[in-house]
């Protein structure tokens, strides 16, 4: 097995474990809430024909964070599918997220300015239009 001098560190191997358990969890907590909002959606509205004949896209309330959050509250359940969706998008960005700030602790500045770069394009293109 070929191993650098840079996952030989300690502390680089620590920020690897930190940043896989952040991924299999993120996943793990997504895959957990869209299946409850399919469950919940199933059990409303199993039941009901397929209209096929009209497209309808998402309701305005689906369309932002804010509108997904308040129907999670409400415990609709294609808000919850939402926001198992958003948590889903949400783990890579936490995860550059957190390799900028372990790369940082370790002041290997190189990697905090590559990281930060694509934290910022990630970001662009989540939230600008």
């Amino acid at each position: 097995m070929n191993h650098s001098p840079k996952t030989r560190n300690p502390e680089n191997r620590r920020l690897e474990i930190v940043l896989g358990n952040l991924l299999r969890i993120g996943v793990i907590v997504s895959a957990s809430v869209v299946l409850a909002g399919a469950t919940i959606y199933l059990v409303r509205h199993g039941g009901e024909p397929a209209q096929y004949h009209a497209f309808r896209g998402e309701p305005s309330d689906l369309r932002s964070v804010a509108g997904i959050v308040g129907d999670v509250l409400l415990l609709q359940s294609r808000g919850i599918l939402q926001f198992g969706f958003l948590l889903l998008i949400a783990t890579p960005v936490m995860r550059v997220f957190f390799s900028l700030v372990g790369f940082a602790r370790q002041r290997d500045w190189l990697y905090v300015a590559t990281t930060a770069v694509v934290l910022a394009l990630l970001l662009y293109s989540l939230l600008g239009t």
